[in-house]
């Protein structure tokens, strides 16, 4: 298993913030390697507007967009 670039426990909090009482270990790092996941997809689509655009500083409307136009699969 590759190195996760989230912490846990931050991770663990949004699951006990969202209500659950008992969180398994594997629960949590499921959850976060979802969250890297789409943290990376968002990341790369957020660089190729910003590319499109002919710059090389991605700015938070890039991240807005990138964002706007992934759907959860929830």
């Amino acid at each position: 298993m590759a190195k996760n670039e989230l912490p846990i426990a931050p991770v663990a909090r949004l699951l006990k913030n969202a209500g659950a009482e008992r969180i398994s270990e594997d629960a949590k790092v499921v959850l976060v390697e979802a969250l890297e996941n789409y943290a990376t997809v968002v990341a790369e689509k957020s660089l190729s507007y910003a590319k499109h655009t002919g710059r090389k500083t991605v700015k938070a409307g890039d991240i807005n967009l990138a964002v706007e136009s992934q759907t959860c699969k929830c």
